[in-house]
């Protein structure tokens, strides 16, 4: 059957491969075969292991290793599909080698195992996939037994509510935490308010409770948190475990290894795990013998490659199966003719709201671009976009260069999608866009009364000190991005003249405000264009206060690179613009693009590819 015909001149387009194909889910990466060394958020329930027990009676294999090495390391037995992964990456094995070994009845800080050289880590290996849990961990996910979490400091400071978060295992709490918990609650800082926020969540847990139910376990969920059945252990007694010769005593994190080693040695075949936000930390806990993992349930999702794009690319016969019942109308929305096409389909469960698809034929047909409007089980409503590579629609004199940024124009220009989410390397023209359709929205239609722009103030290198002035004096030095969007905005105007564009960029620059995020608290703004740059910089609690400052008629568009986080304590995988784009997506008033090809210059380009 013949494509829905859309406008004439349609945006530049990327190469296919760039988007996953529709034709079934996106392949796992190697390691993910390797069930042990799949990256899983901790704690995991008894139910959700996905790692098969493995029989106790029968005795560990002993992986063979050349000749040259000193002394084979002894490794669990695994399935022939595992075996094959790690027979073509030695340098997985050598790893697997070294934390999946077999605890037995002597502690393997006894046992010394020669050091060999491993080959060279793969350029290409992201962190994020490396984050697996500690073997004592995994062992009990196998027998199905639950396990006590030791939490350092830095855990509960963190994330307030991070004792509620193991499900059914018990969290421990040592002396020496509360010492550095009391020893950080001063203060107007984030980590102050998450210290006193822990202590007061800790006196409702220990009221009303005498000192035998201490010695025993506080239940978890006491104050209503059913998902917490575990308990609350607190150090009543002084535990001490003798560790290395050399490894200050006083320190609070050997003290906390200290009982770590201590808790092992007491609780015999009990998985005692130490949780700790210090990277140095864990090295340590490790290099002792000791079981150590990250705190990752404030982590989105473990493999950011697989963050919603907010684009789809459609199979090559999907309208030889959905175009059987399609039913087809134009309505005028916004003072723009859009056509509607209602499809029936086995593909439509996987689509979302507001999600652009897009099917380039390879048999010279027009190609199409639609967004989803409605999904209601197999059916769902597409709307053919507006083009906006059309000099006739540019947007302040813009125009999109790429299919990105087409989608991204449809929905910074729609006034029923209130909150946008743009990603994107440096150069795909998220600033821009955001700039001209917000002075397009506020000076020629009116839609919004003023454009209020805002960002965190994290510098990439040293810090430059007090700056002097007023609230948009300060923040000045930290808007230079807009400063060379507006150059290049009001250089289009070349009707005017000199004295016409200096006008214009005074009735401009009248109607941006430049805030800082420091004071947005309490704070609502009406028909106001908020745009939120590098917010990949923001955590997830900063995030939700400025999205909820929004009133009736605001439009916030968060602008950001995942890639280019410079907040030392957050990831990808932790960032508030990763939080938000996993969260909003599917709602009706919400959208996101991810921009993939840059436009600045042929240098830009060729820089962010080779550097």
């Amino acid at each position: 059957m013949p494509l829905p015909k859309i406008p004439s001149k349609p945006a530049t387009i990327l190469l296919a491969k760039d988007y996953p194909k529709a034709t079934g889910p996106r392949p796992a990466p190697a390691l993910a075969a390797v069930a042990d060394l799949a990256p899983e958020p901790a704690p995991v329930p008894k139910k959700a292991a996905t790692v098969k027990a493995v029989p106790t009676a029968k005795k560990p294999a002993v992986a063979k290793t050349p000749a040259s090495a000193p002394a084979p390391a002894p490794v669990q037995a695994k399935s022939k599909a595992v075996a094959a992964v790690l027979k073509a990456a030695p340098a997985v094995l050598k790893a697997a080698a070294d934390t999946v070994e077999a605890k037995g009845k002597s502690s393997p800080r006894n046992k010394v195992t020669p050091i060999t050289a491993e080959a060279p880590h793969p350029a290409k290996h992201k962190a994020n996939e490396v984050a697996i849990k500690s073997s004592t961990s995994r062992q009990a996910d196998r027998t199905g037994t639950t396990k006590m979490f030791v939490l350092d400091t830095n855990v509960l400071m963190h994330d307030p509510s991070s004792l509620f978060r193991f499900e059914e295992h018990d969290v421990y709490l040592p002396m020496m935490t509360l010492e550095e918990l009391d020893n950080h609650k001063k203060g107007m800082t984030e980590v102050a308010r998450n210290a006193r926020q822990v202590s007061r969540t800790l006196d409702a847990l220990v009221s009303n409770t005498d000192d035998d139910a201490i010695e025993n376990g506080i239940p978890l969920s006491k104050l209503g948190n059913k998902d917490a059945k575990g308990r609350l252990f607190f150090q009543t007694r002084l535990q001490t475990a003798e560790l290395p010769v050399g490894l200050p005593s006083g320190k609070a994190d050997n003290q906390i290894l200290s009982v770590v080693r201590s808790l092992e040695s007491e609780q015999d075949g009990r998985a005692i795990v130490l949780v700790s936000k210090d990277i140095n930390m864990r090295i340590k806990a490790r290099a002792l013998g000791l079981p150590a993992e990250d705190y990752f349930n404030d982590h989105v999702m473990e493999d950011t490659d697989l963050l919603y794009s907010g684009i789809l690319q459609l199979p090559d016969d999907f309208w030889n199966k959905h175009g059987k019942d399609l039913e087809s109308w134009q309505e005028n929305k916004n003072s723009q003719s859009a056509t509607f096409y209602r499809v029936t389909g086995p593909f439509v469960p996987s689509m979302l709201v507001n999600q652009f698809v897009f099917l380039e034929p390879k048999n010279g047909e027009a190609p199409f671009y639609g967004q989803v409007k409605q999904i209601n089980g197999k059916t769902a409503v597409l709307q053919t976009l507006r083009d906006f590579s059309h000099n006739k629609n540019n947007v302040w004199g813009v125009t999109a260069r790429n299919r990105e940024q087409n989608f991204a124009l449809n929905l910074l220009m729609n006034p029923e999608c209130d909150f946008v989410t743009l990603l994107g390397q440096a150069g795909t023209g998220k600033t821009l866009l955001a700039l001209a359709a917000g002075l397009a929205q506020v000076l020629e239609t009116k839609l919004y009364n003023e454009i209020i722009v805002t960002r965190v103030t994290v510098p990439v290198g040293e810090d430059i000190g007090f700056l002097p002035g007023t609230e948009e004096e300060k923040m000045s030095p930290w808007m230079g991005a807009f400063d060379d969007n507006l150059e290049v905005l009001n250089k289009s105007d070349s009707d005017g003249g000199e004295w016409g564009r200096a006008a214009t960029q005074d009735l401009i620059r009248s109607r941006i405000k430049i805030k800082s995020l420091n004071f947005m608290r309490g704070r609502t703004f009406v028909n106001k264009f908020l745009i939120i740059d590098e917010a990949q910089n923001l955590t997830p609690k900063q995030v939700k206060t400025l999205v909820t400052r929004a009133g009736p008629g605001t439009k916030i568009i968060c602008l950001g690179n995942i890639a280019q986080i410079d907040t030392p304590y957050l990831t990808e995988g932790s960032s508030g613009l990763t939080y938000v784009v996993d969260r909003f997506k599917g709602w009706s008033h919400s959208g996101h693009v991810t921009l993939a090809r840059g436009e600045r210059s042929r240098l830009a380009d060729h820089a962010s590819e080779v550097l």
